[in-house]
C-alpha cells in the first residue's frame, strides 16, 4: 500500500499509513493480548517490530498534524492496532456486560451515590488523550456501574432481557454507521426496513399500508396526531395553527404520558387532550368516549382523533378495540391504537385476542424492544395508508438529498417521510431476530411469559403478606407487600398511609445491595404498589420465587 491511502492523484496528505502491510494468521488464530499489543503500535513515531503469539507486522505510529504541527496519536490507518483495540473491548462486553450481566450469580447493580460514582469514572474530558490500557479500564468502569437490563432479576422497566441476535444486529447496526434515509446509502437496510414493516402490519390485519421506524414509542404516537391532523387540514402544514379550528383527541386517563406531550408539542395544548374514563381494571369506557365526543363539539371543539392502548403501563390493560373502533366510525375520527408495549401478543395465537379489532385502527405504534427484546431502540408507526400520507404530512424535498433525477426509483428514499434528517437503522435487530427464531420461536417467548406472570400471580396468593392489585391481563404483576407490622391490620386509619411507605423503603434495599431491580408507583386512591414485569424471555419460576423470597427478606423486619 502507498502512502497517502493510494490516492490515485496525489492530492491528500499522508497519513502515515502502513507500508506493504502484512497480516498473517493460521486456523483459528486470532489477536491476543489485546492491550498490550495496541501498546505496542504507539510509542514513538518511529517503525516498531510488534510481536504477537500469531500476528508479526512491521508498522508505522500513524500520525493526524494539526495547525500547530503537533502530532497526535490515532488508530486510523493502523488496522493492526484497531483490531487489537476492539478484540479487547468486545473482551470485555462479552464477559462483564454479556455474562456477568445475565448471570443470577451477578448483582442486577453496583448501586453508588452520584458524587461517588462521578469520582469513579473521572468523567472529566482533558486535553491530553489517555493511553488504550486506560480506556479500557474506562469501558470496565462504565459496565460495572451501569443497570443490567439484561439480568433476569431486572423487572423495572417494560423492557428487559438480551436476545443474542438482536444483539448481533445491533452491533452490525452501529459498524456500519450509516443513515436510513435514502437508498443510495442504505441499500440493505431500506429494504430490510419494508419487509419488517411489511410483517408487522400483516400481524395487524392489514394487506397494504405504510410505515416506518422511530425513536420511541413517544414519537410513534405523536407522529399518529400529526398524520391525523393533516389529513382533516392538510393546509396547517404551511399555513400553521392559525387555520385550524379549536381541535380534541380522546384517550384514556391510563394512556402513556406522551400523548399530552405530543399535543403540547404540536401546539394544540394539553387543553385539547380530553380524557376519557377507564373503569376498575384500566380500560377506556367506550360509553364515556361518547359523551366527550358530544360534549367537545358542544363546546365548539372538532373531534379529530381517538388513541386507544393495548397494554397500559402500569396496569397493563386492553382498550376494547371494537367498541371504540364504532365510536370512531360514527364519528368519522382517526383511530390511533398505542400498542407500544402490547403490540407483540399479536405473534400468539393464544393470547392475541386481547387486540380484537386492531385491524380496524388508522394507525399503530408498536414497540419491539419492550416484549419481544430486540433491543433499544426499536419502536415501528404502522399505517394502513396507502396514499403517500407520511411523505406528504412531513416531506420537505431538500433537492440535496431527496434528488428527482437519480439513477435508481426515488421512493426507496425513505427519508422524507419523517421529521428527522438522519436516521438510525432499527431494523436489523428485529430481522435478524426474527429470522434466527421464527414467527414460532417468538410467539412460544410471548406464550411462556404469560405462563411465568400466572405462575407468579398463583404464587403471590399463596404467601403471607402479598396482596394482588387485581388479576392480572397481561404481564404487569401488580401487588402490595404487607410487612408483619401491618398484617392484620387493615382497620387502623393510618393503614393504607404506612403501607404506601413499604415499596419505596424496599426498592432503596433491594437496589443498594444490587438483588434485584422493580418498579413501583401510586395509582389513582392506590398507595405506592410493586409492579413486576415479567418480560425476559430467559426468566425461569426459579426467578420468580427468587422474587418474592427476596422481598420478604428485606421486609422482614418492617
Amino acid at each position: 500500500m502507498e502512502k497517502g491511502g493510494g490516492d490515485p492523484l496525489g492530492l491528500l496528505c499522508p497519513m502515515g499509513r502502513p507500508e506493504k502491510l502484512a497480516l498473517h494468521r493460521g486456523g483459528q488464530t486470532r489477536v491476543e493480548e489485546s492491550s498490550r499489543a495496541i501498546a505496542g503500535c504507539f510509542g514513538g513515531g518511529q517503525k516498531r517490530d510488534w510481536q504477537c503469539p500469531h500476528v508479526r507486522v512491521l508498522c508505522v505510529r500513524p500520525k493526524i498534524l494539526m495547525a500547530d504541527s503537533e502530532a497526535l496519536p490515532s488508530l486510523a490507518g493502523d488496522p493492526v492496532a484497531v483490531e487489537a483495540l476492539l478484540q479487547a473491548v468486545f473482551g470485555v462486553v462479552v464477559d462483564e456486560a454479556i455474562q456477568k450481566g445475565t448471570s443470577a450469580s451477578q448483582k442486577v447493580c453496583e448501586w453508588k451515590e452520584p458524587e461517588e460514582l462521578k469520582q469513579l469514572l473521572d468523567l472529566e474530558l482533558r486535553s491530553q488523550g489517555e493511553s488504550q490500557e486506560q480506556i479500557l479500564e474506562r469501558c470496565r468502569a462504565v459496565i460495572r456501574y451501569s443497570v443490567k437490563t439484561g439480568h433476569p432479576r431486572f423487572f423495572n422497566q417494560l423492557f428487559s432481557g438480551l436476545d443474542p441476535h438482536a444483539l448481533a444486529g445491533r452491533i452490525i447496526t452501529e459498524s456500519l454507521n450509516t443513515s436510513q434515509y435514502t437508498y443510495e446509502i442504505a441499500p440493505v437496510f431500506v429494504l430490510m426496513e419494508e419487509e419488517v414493516l411489511r410483517k408487522l402490519r400483516a400481524l395487524v390485519g392489514w394487506s397494504s399500508g405504510d410505515g416506518i421506524f422511530c425513536p420511541g414509542g413517544s414519537i410513534s404516537n405523536m407522529y399518529a396526531v400529526n398524520l391525523a391532523r393533516y389529513q382533516r387540514y392538510p393546509d396547517c402544514k404551511q399555513r400553521g395553527l392559525r387555520t385550524l379550528p379549536p381541535l380534541a383527541l380522546f384517550t384514556s386517563k391510563e394512556c402513556h404520558y406522551s400523548i399530552q406531550k405530543g399535543a403540547a408539542f404540536l401546539g394544540l395544548g394539553t387543553d385539547s387532550v380530553r380524557v376519557v374514563k377507564a373503569d376498575e381494571r384500566g380500560k377506556m369506557v367506550p360509553e364515556d368516549l361518547e359523551r366527550q365526543i358530544g360534549m367537545a363539539e358542544a363546546e365548539g371543539a372538532v373531534p379529530f382523533l381517538v388513541s386507544a392502548t393495548s397494554g397500559t403501563t402500569v396496569l397493563g390493560a386492553f382498550d376494547p378495540l371494537e367498541a371504540i373502533a364504532d365510536v370512531c366510525q360514527r364519528h368519522g375520527l382517526w383511530l390511533h391504537v398505542d400498542a407500544a408495549w402490547g403490540g407483540s401478543v399479536l405473534l400468539s395465537q393464544t393470547h392475541r385476542h386481547l387486540l380484537d379489532g386492531i385491524q380496524r385502527a388508522d394507525s399503530v405504534a408498536w414497540n419491539p424492544h419492550k416484549l419481544l427484546a430486540a433491543g433499544l431502540q426499536c419502536s415501528a408507526l404502522l399505517l394502513q395508508d396507502t396514499s403517500n400520507l407520511l411523505k406528504r404530512c412531513h416531506g420537505s424535498q431538500a433537492s440535496y438529498l431527496f434528488q428527482q433525477d437519480k439513477f435508481y426509483d426515488v421512493a426507496l428514499d425513505t427519508g422524507d417521510k419523517v421529521v428527522q434528517c438522519g436516521r438510525r437503522v432499527d431494523c436489523l435487530k428485529l430481522w435478524l431476530m426474527w429470522k434466527a427464531q421464527g414467527d414460532q420461536g417468538l410467539e412460544r417467548r410471548i406464550d411462556q411469559a404469560f405462563a411465568l406472570a400466572r405462575y407468579l400471580v398463583e404464587e403471590i396468593k399463596k404467601r403471607e403478606g402479598l396482596e394482588l392489585v387485581m388479576e392480572p391481563e397481561f404481564l404487569n404483576v401488580c401487588f402490595w407487600f404487607v410487612p408483619p407490622s401491618l398484617r392484620g391490620k387493615q382497620e387502623r386509619p393510618d393503614y393504607h398511609e404506612r403501607l404506601s411507605k413499604v415499596a419505596p423503603v424496599l426498592k432503596e434495599r433491594m437496589v443498594k445491595e444490587g438483588s434485584m431491580m422493580i418498579g413501583y408507583q401510586p395509582h389513582g386512591t392506590r398507595g405506592n404498589f410493586f409492579r413486576v414485569v415479567v418480560a425476559n424471555p430467559a426468566l425461569t419460576c426459579a426467578d420468580m420465587d427468587f422474587l418474592l423470597n427476596e422481598l420478604e427478606r428485606l421486609g422482614q423486619d418492617l
